[in-house]
């Protein structure tokens, strides 16, 4: 039985509020019972985003331990081999590719696949001095660099131009048929000193096999609705 803590009438179990005299029925239990905290959160946590250069502070110094770790590594273990340069020349080449677009989101694409290109040369410089490999870096590593940034450059070309799906498509592979070509072509110059294309044929073939068919498509308009339709192109 319970009363009010006012007048003193007698109150019902449901009562809200006094009848006489209108007072707020209190029940301590439900208050402790609300103040009590509970031990997992009721309301998930906002977790503000990192930052890019925080990301890039935390990506750096990964690379640096690794690198860093390795040369001491090397200095302990076969000292007379300098292994340790590849993996410092992986470690730079990662941070062109990962730090630099955090750090400058803003740098040109043409800037920056000439830098990736530029990390990727220096690391196989690297490599080349570490195995005394000058004449292979000179006459087949650097064409094959200087035609891989050639190659995706036009194709960073192609996609930011924004045309169709379908030019977008025919127009790579196109591209990365002559890639084909222009890699059997450095590699026979450099191992043979001639000219037997072989398998960039049947690639370069495949790719402009394809292209025919995506050209017919984009020129026949029936055709590229029908392939809209389906597609979503």
């Amino acid at each position: 039985m319970s009363y009010c803590v006012h007048c003193g009438v007698e109150l019902e179990q449901s009562a809200r509020r006094c009848p006489l005299c209108n007072t707020p029925v209190i029940d301590p239990a439900i208050l402790a019972a609300e103040d009590a905290q509970t031990f997992f959160p009721t309301q998930p946590a906002k977790v503000e985003p990192v930052s890019r250069r925080g990301m890039a502070m935390l990506i750096s110094s990964m690379l640096a331990s690794v690198a860093v770790c390795c040369g001491l590594l090397n200095l302990v273990l076969k000292p007379h081999m300098a292994w340790s340069f590849f993996v410092v020349g992986a470690a730079a080449m990662l941070w062109v590719w990962a730090v630099l677009p955090l750090i400058t989101p803003k740098t040109p694409l043409w800037l920056r696949l000439t830098l990736d290109v530029a990390a990727v040369g220096l690391y196989v410089w690297i490599i080349s001095l570490a195995l005394h490999g000058q004449r292979w870096f000179v006459g087949l590593a650097v064409p094959l660099l200087l035609f891989s940034a050639i190659t995706v450059g036009v194709i960073g070309w192609i996609v930011k131009r924004r045309h169709s799906i379908l030019s977008t498509v025919t127009m790579v592979l196109a591209a990365l048929g002559c890639y084909g070509l222009e890699i059997e072509l450095c590699y026979d110059r450099f191992v043979s000193h001639g000219v037997s294309l072989s398998w960039s044929l049947v690639v370069c073939a495949v790719c402009f096999g394809l292209c025919v068919p995506l050209v017919v498509i984009r020129r026949v308009p029936s055709l590229r609705e029908e392939a809209r339709r389906r597609f979503h192109v």
